[in-house]
């Protein structure tokens, strides 16, 4: 199959996670068979982060595009001036994101009218619709917001029933294969006391039973459990949908619900991931990335300051948990020294990152690291993440709870003691993966600490994309806020290739081959 003969329609974008894994797939010809179309997304930033991607794809293979990037990167030309060295491809990478940030809902007659478009141009070749709805109201974090919002009421909340919008693009592309990408908690979400699951599943499997078009009927397979009878796929349980990423090569323990939708008429059936026995972890993915500093917030922000008040942390650290661990005195957790905030050199030696990931993150390798920066923190949470970062040490990469912290340590929180946030300062253990990454981040650093208590910080945006497997070149724009957004966001681009691979085997013998 050749380069573009797959016609990918990436919705609910995000930064474009799902659509870099699917877009990196190659033949055994080295060509990439998925072309994405259009990507739709609605958040500013996040479209931004998209469309510099779109067009970095377009001219990475040139040595003259490779360079303008690069000198994008390192701050020599602007954006503007980047892309005007290319109008070709900036304005097929501008067309791909649909020029301008758009909603699923609000801006449905221009999305429809230019898939519609895309499908009768690309003709009889295959045809890929891939993307999540937004999850808050899915997810248990949300739900929980939602129960304490006075009178809410779950069946006029229009983010329960984005996934409709899904149905309607599938009604109109008709696609030979679809990829549907949520949270866990849409397992077990609720409307009017009844499980809504199943009916998300009977919606998908016959969209045009709710969107009233002719549309193809279509088989949900899972990626990771063989369906018992292959051509009428029913499962035991629902969380047969659920697909732990730490089981596949991702340094994360994010745990998603995705769906194969597979149009009826093809005979064929989807392979299942092949998991990677040893796990990733924290430490390998993270350590060769330039050491940093935090800053001090609420105050002025001198490197010298940050030194001292770590050192003397350090000892009061030390004290501390002499009363829980033998071996706490031995431990050395005084801080680096002349530290920066950011980064610019590029990271160090590769060395402990495993193999399959190794050309993944460095391949077309920027000339620094992007998006190193951290976040400043006030001095009483400097001593508690000094206290858990060394704590997490000490107790085998699990992280304290907030019964395991001094009275000295207690946060000025009514609920510190109740445990309903028992881990409210949570350490990403360097020998293990991490927790989920969510965009929880943006806020503050509590549940995404540094391992390293001689850094004394939360994770950069950097080192949260490294955690979800973005190349490190990946440039995500906006300011750091919403860059930590975008990446708690997004689904893991390793994961999507992964994912990607078994839809081409799948696409593969129906159509022409290279």
């Amino acid at each position: 199959m050749k380069t573009g003969e797959i016609l990918v329609i990436d919705l609910f974008a995000g930064p474009g996670g799902l659509g870099e894994g699917i877009s990196s797939v190659t033949n055994k010809s080295g060509n990439h068979p998925f072309k994405i179309g259009v990507s739709i997304e609605k958040e500013p930033c996040a479209h931004k982060t998209l469309t510099t991607r779109a067009f970095y794809r377009k001219i990475k293979d040139s040595e003259a595009g490779l360079k303008s990037y690069n000198d994008y990167l390192l701050g020599r030309v602007t954006r503007e001036e980047l892309f005007s060295r290319f109008p070709l491809d900036a304005e097929e990478a501008r067309q791909e994101t649909f020029y301008t940030p758009h909603a699923l809902g609000a801006d449905n007659s221009k999305i429809h009218k230019r898939i519609v478009e895309l499908v009768k141009n690309h003709g009889n070749k295959p045809k890929v619709v891939i993307g999540g709805p937004p999850c808050q109201a899915y997810s248990l974090a949300g739900r929980s917001r939602n129960a304490g919002i006075k009178d809410y009421n779950a069946v006029k909340d229009h983010r329960h029933f984005l996934y409709k919008e899904y149905l309607r693009v599938l009604s109109i592309a008709q696609p030979d294969v679809f990829v549907m990408e949520n949270v866990r908690g849409i397992l077990s979400a609720k409307i009017d006391e009844k499980i809504i699951f199943p009916r998300i599943l009977k919606d998908l499997s016959m969209p045009g039973r709710v969107t009233k078009i002719t549309t193809p009927r279509y088989k949900i397979y899972s990626l990771v459990v063989e369906a018992k009878d292959s051509l009428k796929p029913i499962y035991d349980d629902p969380s047969d949908y659920l697909l732990k990423t730490e089981n596949y090569g991702i340094p994360q323990a994010r745990h998603r619900v995705i769906l194969l939708g597979v149009r009826a008429d093809i005979e064929r059936t989807p392979g299942t991931l092949t998991p990677i026995s040893r796990r990733s972890t924290v430490e390998q993915v993270l350590a060769d990335l330039p050491k940093l500093r935090s800053g001090l917030s609420k105050r002025k922000d001198i490197g010298k300051d940050w030194e001292s008040i770590v050192s003397k942390n350090a000892i009061t650290v030390k004290r501390l948990l002499k009363k829980q661990f033998n071996q706490a005195n031995s431990l050395d957790i005084e801080p680096f020294k002349k530290l920066a905030r950011s980064a610019s050199q590029p990271a160090n030696s590769l060395s402990q990152i495993p193999e399959h990931l190794v050309e993944w993150y460095a391949s077309n390798e920027p000339p620094c690291v992007l998006n190193h920066e951290t976040r400043g923190h006030m001095e009483s949470d400097l001593l508690r993440y000094a206290f858990s970062a060394a704590f997490t040490q000490l107790n085998e990469g699990t992280s304290p709870k907030s019964c395991d912290y001094p009275d000295v340590l207690a946060p000025a929180h009514e609920n510190w003691k109740s445990g309903s946030h028992a881990d409210r300062f949570r350490t990403q253990a360097a020998n293990k993966c991490s927790t989920t990454v969510t965009s929880h981040i943006s806020k503050d650093g509590h549940y995404f600490i540094h391992y390293d208590p001689k850094q004394c910080r939360s994770l950069t945006v950097r080192e949260a994309a490294r955690l979800q497997t973005f190349p490190d070149n990946y440039l995500f724009e906006g300011n750091r806020t919403q860059q930590y957004v975008q990446v708690g966001n997004a689904v893991p681009p390793y994961l999507a290739q992964q994912i990607g691979n078994l839809v081409f085997k799948l696409l593969e013998s129906d159509y022409s081959r290279s």
